[in-house]
């Protein structure tokens, strides 16, 4: 991925969407990385509308996927007639990844990108496209270094999206994941260089999904490595926070549910959610 200066904040929406499509026009065919998230799915939307068959559309099934988000972007899917293409990926096979360590969403993403070069050679296809937006250029993403190895691009950073543009495009376009909260990987989860297996991402699936139970649309489980054992950290959504303060036997009835799943030690952190928490 090649960085592409920030347009000017006082570009319209609508110059937006046409360079977004002008992009897109620029290639004969494309495959598209996507997760459900709305970036992705706004991509897609738009990879379709442009190209219409020549654009192909990927998710890769892994365990650090959730099992809902996975229901979710197959409707999604569905309703759009993306005609979804749906691949194994094996990165939490890697030592690479699984020792977490700073680079692990590099190693993740190279897994990706090797599968989608793969099929980019074998159907001729002209390139490989992933979601990211120009708000991911203010953070460090090692997940970008592996689309500059395989030289995907990325169409809404070159048409100057941000999220709160992608999220409009996509409430305008009747996507459902127009306002869903982010979902980054279960892996996500754990705080960097404790290790990641398939049965810890389980658990931690079945934790957000045992909190969601109870109201909660944004959820968050933090794996911690203690002395006496697990420990899970529970952000909800700032906003959602009153709900708890309404009706505090909730806070138990979580505790409860998490302790069933071999937590030792279960905490509501009082600030919410908020990005990278696995880490501080």
């Amino acid at each position: 991925m090649s960085i592409v200066k920030p347009l000017e904040p006082s570009i319209a929406l609508p110059q937006k969407q046409e360079l977004l499509i002008a992009e897109l026009r620029k290639l004969q065919s494309v495959i598209v990385a996507y997760s459900g998230g709305v970036d992705s799915s706004l991509l897609a939307f738009y990879a379709r509308k442009v190209l219409r068959d020549r654009a192909k559309i990927v998710i890769a099934l892994s365990p650090s996927l959730a099992q809902s988000e996975l229901l979710a972007a197959r409707k999604q899917a569905e309703l759009f007639n993306f005609d979804l293409i749906e691949i194994a990926t094996e990165e939490v096979e890697l030592n690479e990844y699984r020792r977490n360590d700073s680079m692990r969403c590099f190693f993740c993403k190279s897994t990706l990108f090797e599968y989608l070069h793969q099929m980019k050679v074998a159907l001729s296809v002209d390139a490989i496209a992933y979601g990211a937006n120009m708000d991911d250029l203010s953070d460090v993403r090692p997940g970008h270094k592996a689309a500059e190895k395989y030289h995907v691009v990325a169409p809404l950073i070159a048409a100057g999206l941000y999220k709160v543009d992608i999220r409009a495009l996509a409430r305008e376009a009747g996507l459902p994941s127009f306002d869903r909260p982010q979902a980054a990987c279960l892996s996500s989860r754990f705080p960097q260089n404790v290790p990641i297996d398939k049965d810890r991402l389980a658990i931690v699936e079945q934790a957000e999904e045992g909190v969601r139970a109870f109201g909660f649309r944004q959820v968050r489980v933090r794996f911690i490595e203690g002395e006496d054992g697990r420990q899970a950290s529970v952000e909800i959504g700032p906003e959602e926070l009153s709900h708890l303060q309404k009706r505090p036997q909730i806070a138990a009835m979580i505790e409860e549910k998490l302790l069933k799943l071999g937590f030792k030690q279960v905490t509501i952190d009082p600030r919410g959610y908020r990005q990278g928490g696995a880490n501080g």
